[in-house]
């Protein structure tokens, strides 16, 4: 499963996770990161991309359009770099059935 971290999340979570999902990027990467959600939305779903974010805004198309694109949603409040790399390597195999779901549109971590 390739992500696509959103602005709210750093673009370090790339290099920290490439081993368990490879390919992934981040939309500061990717001149991204001034572009609205609804232009974010239909890249990663032209893209083939799981989209995650902090953000509700995401959380709430998801629930409005479905899938394409996923989203993976961190409920973590304020955290650090390494809480939300910890959050993905401890629940990856739930992340890897989500990926896997044909009716799942929205992964809630918390």
């Amino acid at each position: 499963m390739r992500l696509l971290f959103d602005q709210n999340l750093s673009p370090q979570l790339v290099s920290r996770l490439r081993d368990l999902h490879p390919g992934s990027m981040h939309v500061f990467d990717i001149g991204l990161h001034t572009r609205d959600d609804a232009y974010i939305w239909e890249y990663a779903r032209d893209q083939d991309l799981t989209i995650v974010s902090k953000d509700t805004d995401f959380r709430h198309r998801s629930a409005s359009y479905g899938q394409p694109p996923k989203v993976i949603w961190i409920g973590l409040g304020n955290c650090t770099t390494e809480d939300v790399a910890a959050l993905f390597q401890q629940r990856h195999t739930e992340v890897l059935e989500f990926s896997t779901n044909v009716d799942g549109a929205l992964l809630a971590l918390t």
